[in-house]
């Protein structure tokens, strides 16, 4: 069986799932969650069902490694012929997924401070598979990749010229997302397209013809709109206050990405379900929701005059997939772009969302990063790539 195992390594947590190719069936997906001594480990199979579900002593990534390969034994499942990496960040150079050796791992750890959040996690779990499995081999794909293409007007910043050769210049994430909605739109995907990938980390990218023209995530994730817990794009000048102030860069770093956003705004929750369900009662639970919303609104509204109209704008992501409420609440004010929101589809979180008579079709795509690590690392590793 050509099986391949995709991995996705968080700050404490290690996703992964597991792909029969060319068929693209999911024959297991799971997680390891707060790595640490009172870790969890579950498992999935193909039909949904749990095969290992237990609390572990998981203090690193040989630990977790060695975790998910005796759970997908457990599960009867071969060892993958390939596993796949969702990496965070490509930095400049690395525009395409790519086998993993001995220098790519290097070039890697000299990106660390483009991501310091996610990066060395996910190294880590790179080279535990190198340790424990070394004649399996690996393929790394970038989410930044997708954004590659964008105009150089686009991934600019209005700063000296000289920073872009350092590296400073509009990345973009949420790119494997971003690619797996265009595969699923087909050609509709060909038109003037925005896709709004909300969640815990949340990013939006304009697509005219199949191709990136924006996206509202900067240098790091921590840019765009507010998120669960980052602040999204500031004035310049509230970061010198701070640091004028006081504020170490240590301290600024965790206000800005694990204190603000709607945790910040709402001081009781990042989970939009949660304010949804308190912001009757709770003003500032409210405030955050309606700035979440407003936020993304004016995002639309900057890509459809970007993008000279809009044709199509698709919702995924955990938010964007499952917060009916907060969906209708973006679209609210959009009429002048041709988007009209039926109420019972959207209720009921329906492929199509918008009316019949609407003039720009909206979307509910449940993304799926997984699968689009899958394919990636199944082209890397064919004979002759």
């Amino acid at each position: 069986m050509n099986n391949i195992l995709c991995l996705n390594a968080g700050s404490s947590s290690l996703k992964f799932a597991d792909f029969s190719l060319p068929e693209e069936t999911r024959l297991a997906q799971g997680a390891v969650e707060n790595i640490g001594p009172e870790a969890r480990i579950w498992i999935r199979n193909a039909q949904n069902q749990i095969t290992e579900d237990r609390q572990a002593r998981l203090m690193d990534a040989h630990d977790c490694i060695e975790a998910v390969f005796s759970a997908l034994g457990k599960s009867d499942l071969p060892r993958p012929l390939a596993a796949g990496h969702r990496i965070v960040h490509g930095g400049p150079s690395h525009t395409a997924p790519q086998s993993i050796n001995a220098e790519l791992v290097g070039e890697l750890k000299q990106l660390i401070p483009l991501a310091p959040l996610h990066l060395p996690g996910q190294i880590e779990i790179i080279e535990a598979i190198f340790q424990h499995y070394p004649s399996l081999p690996q393929a790394a794909c970038f989410d930044t990749a997708f954004h590659s293409a964008m105009p150089e007007v686009s991934r600019r910043f209005p700063l000296p010229r000289n920073l872009w050769e350092q590296g400073v210049r509009h990345y973009g994430f949420h790119g494997l997302s971003y690619e797996y909605v265009l595969s699923a739109l087909g050609q509709e995907g060909r038109g003037r397209v925005i896709i709004a990938h909300l969640g815990n980390g949340a990013s939006m990218a304009a697509v005219r013809d199949g191709k990136p023209v924006d996206t509202s995530m900067g240098m790091s994730p921590t840019g765009g709109f507010l998120m669960s817990t980052r602040s999204g794009d500031l004035d310049p000048g509230i970061l010198l206050y701070l640091l004028r102030a006081g504020h170490s860069i240590d301290e600024l770093e965790k206000m800005l990405n694990r204190q603000s956003g709607l945790l910040g705004v709402s001081a009781l929750s990042s989970d939009m379900k949660t304010l949804l369900e308190k912001r009757n009662t709770e003003p500032f639970a409210a405030e955050a929701v309606e700035m979440f919303c407003l936020g993304v609104r004016k995002f639309i509204g900057a890509y459809a005059a970007e993008l000279g109209g809009l044709d199509t704008l698709v919702f995924t992501g955990g938010i964007g997939e499952h917060a009916a409420p907060v969906r209708a609440e973006i679209c609210q004010g959009l009429e002048f772009l041709g988007i009209e929101i039926d109420p019972a589809r959207n209720q009921q979180h329906s492929p199509v969302i918008s009316t019949p008579g609407s003039r720009c079709i909206v979307r509910v795509i449940a993304t799926d990063e997984d699968l689009m690590i899958a394919r990636h690392t199944w082209n890397v590793m064919r004979p002759g790539n």
